[in-house]
């Protein structure tokens, strides 16, 4: 079971904050400056109107493995709206060349509220064993004043290398979580290494 290791971890004696809206933000402490600038880069305004609340507070658009090393032209992008293209990803491995370096991109949209302290955290499993878990932090948004998606970069791994690594598939296992515990995202995929991509 991956639900321990699927918790965001937490910095002891840090308790978060009780949920508010954007119109509750945008009111709070209007004539604190530094707050103000805070406010804003979170797209909140003392003008901000209401927005709908009846659909999910995110919504998890794509995950991209990013390598200089990667062939001209190809892209491993996952487009988790579509359920068929999620469900192919737990079956289907993709293919990673090995020792090379990568890094993870994650595109989200915050359709409304605030949210805070988002995290990705992915548990990497090889035949039953956890292998690696990787926890990044996401931070925390309001909705874009345009519509548009936020996109986030993860620092650069290095893909494993050698026969050993080779031989079997990995199964992932990812999630979009925030300080508060609620799941924006959670999705099942696996991959194998290659000498080529």
């Amino acid at each position: 079971d991956d639900q321990d290791d699927l918790k965001p971890s937490f910095t002891q004696g840090y308790k978060p904050s009780a949920a508010k809206s954007a119109e509750e933000y945008a009111r709070l402490d209007a004539e604190d400056e530094s707050l103000a600038r805070w406010k804003a880069s979170l797209g909140i305004t003392s003008g901000t109107t209401s927005r709908d609340t009846s659909g999910p507070k995110v919504s998890v658009l794509t995950l991209e493995l990013d390598s200089p090393t990667l062939p001209p032209g190809k892209k491993l992008i996952f487009n988790l709206c579509d359920p068929a293209a999620v469900a192919d990803l737990k079956k289907n491995p993709v293919t990673i060349k090995e020792g090379v370096e990568f890094n993870v991109r994650i595109t989200f949209k915050v359709n409304h509220s605030i949210i805070s302290g988002v995290r990705y955290i992915q548990v990497v499993k090889r035949a039953g064993l956890k292998v690696e878990k990787m926890e990044q932090m996401l931070g925390s948004y309001g909705p874009h004043p345009n519509g548009d998606p936020y996109i986030k970069d993860f620092d650069p791994e290095e893909s494993p290398s050698g026969l050993l690594a080779r031989s079997g598939t990995y199964n992932v296992r990812s999630r979009v979580v925030d300080d508060d515990g609620e799941v924006y995202a959670d999705w099942e995929w696996c991959f194998r290494l290659a000498k080529e991509w």
